[in-house]
């Protein structure tokens, strides 16, 4: 999402760098590059015109702080129009004093409103609630059959009957209070256009039910027509927030930076991908350093903190300081970061990646190559690599699907990686060390700071040029010196 406008703000912000002084023609010319920019994207030209007038004011004629250089709080004023742009702040859900707490869906048909309920159906359960689904979409053929697959899915029980949608939505309310659940998440009917029937339907769902909160859910991909949605539906049914969907699939992302300014509503829930678990809050300052390509570190740890097994996590750094990290935890890493999503995604969050490196395909098949080598290893092999012959290598590429090349050089990656481990933050002491001993592992306490102070700074890029760092499966390996 929003590759094309980062990738225009990176090069924006390249050339800016690279002046020392910014006169009021320097400033000038940047915001009409950000202006063509954010026009490409798809943009609202109400938003941009705004947008831009607002960089100006700040930008000429400001004094600029003496920590910064002039380009660096071009960039930082930037950032903070962005977030406002945005919306400012994450939504923060307030549940009903008296259960449940009702959200009401709205959207045109083929939005995702279906896909969206049940995605936040499972968020409401992830906070620790018990939610209930209610199919009032009686329009579509199949709409509740669907939404009864992925609530099963998801753990959410779904109600729906046939009878008509505004019974359905009361009779699910009902439900709701006889089982004691404390969120009803009601998904309506949609259109293929806005029509007087569609908002009769859904304005006489609201005032049966009375929503706690009203979300309409839009497709990222429409652009400029989800402003026109959003419009229209705000002054139907006084919306309380936007539900983006298909983010992953739209490069441009104008409609995420259009319907807040343009609607008076935030964004309040973001769809990144097809699983039910590609769902979560709308973070505005976390995009908008996304767009800038700041990376997005505090999702990142978000996820691994979700997808990473503690004990296993525990095991891994335990045996890594004792220099005994072997390819058996390395294939319980591996899973653990599947758990996370896809590759090119995680890349993207990283700060600092080359652009060179964001742009390339990142292949998860190849995860699953790995793993079939690894699994194809007896129990001594993934203890200790070293006995692995031409022979044995021969039995492994033969029982993994793979080639010997493939073999040598997933074991070649791994003493790569086990070389660059000791050099960062492990190292031996026992043998050779004065005070002898047997082998034990102490961490050099000059590379642990040196590290937690380039994450404190947000500096540790350009991870892919370490020496001795092996690629991913999939990516390219590290650079040299």
């Amino acid at each position: 999402m929003f590759e094309s406008l980062s990738d225009r703000f990176e090069g924006i912000f390249g050339r800016l760098r690279s002046r020392g002084r910014l006169g009021d023609a320097e400033v000038d010319e940047v915001l009409r590059e950000i202006r063509l920019a954010l026009l490409e994207a798809d943009v609202n030209f109400v938003v941009v015109r705004g947008f831009v007038a607002r960089i100006r004011e700040r930008c000429v004629g400001a004094d600029l702080s003496q920590s910064l250089t002039p380009a660096q709080q071009v960039i930082k004023i930037v950032h903070e129009e962005l977030v406002n742009t945005l919306g400012s702040e994450t939504l923060r859900v307030t549940y009903a004093p008296r259960p449940p707490t009702v959200v009401l869906l709205a959207g045109l048909q083929g939005s995702g409103k279906t896909t969206a309920a049940a995605k936040l159906g499972r968020w409401f359960k992830q906070q620790g609630r018990n939610p209930l689904l209610v199919g009032a979409d009686l329009q579509r053929p199949a709409a509740v059959e669907q939404l009864r697959v992925l609530g099963g899915q998801a753990g959410v029980p779904v109600f729906s009957e046939a009878s008509d949608p505004v019974t359905v939505a009361r009779r699910g309310l009902e439900e709701a209070r006889r089982l004691g659940r404390d969120v009803l998440v009601v998904d309506t009917a949609g259109r293929l256009a806005i029509d007087e029937q569609l908002m009769d339907e859904v304005r006489r769902i609201s005032k049966e039910i009375e929503p706690n909160y009203t979300f309409l859910v839009i497709d990222a991909m429409i652009g400029q027509d989800a402003v026109a949605t959003a419009e229209a539906f705000h002054q139907t049914l006084a919306l309380d927030g936007v539900i983006v969907t298909k983010l992953d699939g739209d490069a441009r992302g104008g409609a995420v930076l259009s319907v807040q300014e343009v609607v008076g509503r935030p964004v309040a829930f973001a769809s990144v991908g097809e699983k039910l678990g590609d769902f979560d809050l709308f973070h505005p300052d976390r995009m908008a350093s996304r767009i800038l390509g700041m990376g997005d570190v505090l999702t990142l740890i978000e996820k691994a903190e979700e997808a990473y097994d503690q004990d296993v996590a525990a095991k891994a750094a335990s045996r890594l300081m004792e220099g005994q990290f072997s390819l058996e935890d390395f294939l319980e890493q591996m899973q653990q970061l599947k758990k996370m999503g896809p590759l090119q995604g995680l890349v993207s969050m990283i700060p600092g990646i080359p652009k060179e490196l964001k742009q390339a395909q990142v292949d998860d098949r190849e995860l699953g190559r790995v793993e079939a080598i690894i699994r194809s290893m007896t129990p001594q092999e993934r203890r200790d690599p070293t006995v692995i012959n031409g022979s044995r290598r021969q039995r492994i590429a033969n029982g993994s699907g793979s080639t010997t090349s493939e073999v040598n050089l997933l074991l070649k990656q791994f003493k790569e990686m086990q070389r660059m481990m000791k050099t960062m933050g492990v190292a031996p002491r026992g043998k050779k060390g004065k005070k002898g001993g047997k082998g034990r592992v102490t961490p050099r306490l000059r590379d642990v700071k040196a590290l937690r102070e380039l994450q404190r700074t947000g500096e540790l890029s350009g991870v892919p040029g370490i020496p001795g760092l092996p690629g991913l499966p999939g990516m390219p390996p590290g650079g040299g010196e």
